[in-house]
């Protein structure tokens, strides 16, 4: 190999090495800024590949995806003058990556950070002006699209980026305060409780007090079926037994002396003090009963 080729291939390899140094490709998901000698000379790139002179220009790569800022939990005061730990986040991206560059000096920390310190400050001021209820649960959709709109404005002016969300993900109360709270909230539930119990036994008393009473009626007007129809069923008797003893008179007599003489003997202890000749023994003297 002579020195013509070996001055070839080098120039080759070096012609190489320029253009893999000086192309780059801009992705869908990524925002770009072309530094030179830390000058932005441009930041309107979109997907492709371009071309930059190696060692003047530095190219700065941006997620332009959806972000998260997780902010730690923050010490905020609220209008009933009770501290609260508030944990939030917010989803961001970037719009202007000119403006983000220069804002953050190329760190998506310093991003994250000025992004949490804003959303700490709203969320400060909007729940220095509202109740523990009104930031839980009466007024919290409200309270986060106003804190989303208010940041959106700022964020997008100072940082380049939208803001799309901010929500609280908890909210707690500090030790020396949640026992107080926790009492009121356990006295409330107990005093509600009682009040149910209170409704309830009335109410039990008054269903018991009409089950006793229809008891009574029922019982009442079962009775007086019942003698009605033990009565009609005594009358009917006594007629059927009248219309058939005065058939016979004599064999009712007959009958009613041997039951008379049944029951008065029904014990071998039984014993009566009688006159010999008493009517009572008339049938046992006489089957016709003449004395």
């Amino acid at each position: 190999m002579n020195n013509r080729t070996l001055v070839i291939i080098a120039a080759l390899l070096v012609a190489l090495l320029a253009i893999s140094s000086s192309a780059f490709v801009i992705k869908e998901t990524e925002k770009a800024v072309l530094l030179r000698f830390g000058e932005v000379v441009r930041s309107d790139y979109t997907p492709g590949l371009y071309f930059k002179i190696p060692l003047v220009h530095q190219l700065r790569r941006f997620d332009a995806r959806i972000q998260t800022v997780d902010s730690s939990p923050v010490r905020m005061l609220n209008a009933e003058n009770k501290f609260m730990m508030v944990d939030s986040y917010a989803k961001y991206r970037i719009l202007d990556v000119e403006r983000h560059y220069v804002a953050t000096r190329g760190d998506e920390r310093n991003a994250v950070r000025l992004l949490s310190e804003q959303i700490n400050d709203r969320l400060r001021n909007q729940f220095g002006v509202r109740d523990l209820h009104e930031v839980v649960s009466g007024q919290r959709d409200e309270l986060m699209a106003e804190i989303t709109k208010n940041l959106n404005e700022v964020a997008k002016t100072n940082l380049g980026v939208e803001v799309i969300d901010v929500r609280v993900k908890r909210i707690d109360l500090p030790p020396e305060v949640s026992e107080s709270v926790f009492q009121r909230m356990r006295a409330g539930r107990e005093l509600e409780a009682r009040d149910h119990r209170a409704k309830g036994e009335e109410a039990a008393e008054r269903i018991r007090a009409n089950a006793d009473r229809q008891v009574v009626v029922i019982e009442s007007e079962a009775y007086r079926e019942a003698e009605e129809l033990r009565g009609a069923g005594d009358a009917e008797a006594a007629a059927i037994y009248a219309g058939a003893f005065s058939k016979d008179p004599e064999f009712y007599r007959f009958t009613r002396s041997l039951k008379a003489y049944r029951e008065s003997f029904n014990d071998r202890a039984d014993m009566l003090l009688i006159e010999p000749d008493s009517e009572f023994f008339r049938y046992l003297k006489d089957a016709q009963g003449q004395q």
